[in-house]
């Protein structure tokens, strides 16, 4: 993993983790799959990079993949909503580099066997480095 993907991470996982409403609602918030985890928790999934560098500046464009996972109702989106919310606060330093664009490029819903249910969001992130 390149170092942008890591800075990234690390940020999503701290404001994640900062967040008091949210740490309310859910019961963890982990970096991957957690092996054990009651639901609802959530997860800082996949971080794909590619090159995206400007003609002085070295960057990195990365999807970031944040998950919510629950069970049974579905009508009460809090959570979700406070996990979207994270994505805006994705600007700024992230270690070595700078978040200069993060914006939602994908959220998918699915449901899972025994009632539970998956929200999956995609975030592109463009980074520079500092």
């Amino acid at each position: 993993m390149s170092g942008a993907e890591g800075a990234l991470r690390a940020r999503a996982l701290e404001l994640l983790a900062r967040d008091d409403a949210l740490a309310g609602i859910v019961h963890g918030i982990f970096d991957g799959t957690p092996p054990r985890a009651s639901a609802p928790y959530v997860s800082v999934g996949a971080a794909e990079g590619v090159d995206w560098g400007t003609k002085d500046r070295p960057g990195r464009e990365v999807r970031l993949t944040l998950t919510l996972v629950g069970v049974g109702s579905v009508a009460d989106d809090r959570a979700a909503a406070r996990v979207e919310a994270v994505v805006a606060a994705l600007r700024g330093p992230a270690g070595a580099w700078s978040v200069v664009g993060a914006r939602t490029m994908r959220t998918r819903f699915t449901f899972v066997r025994d009632g539970g249910w998956r929200h999956e969001v995609v975030v592109r992130c463009r980074c520079l480095a500092v």
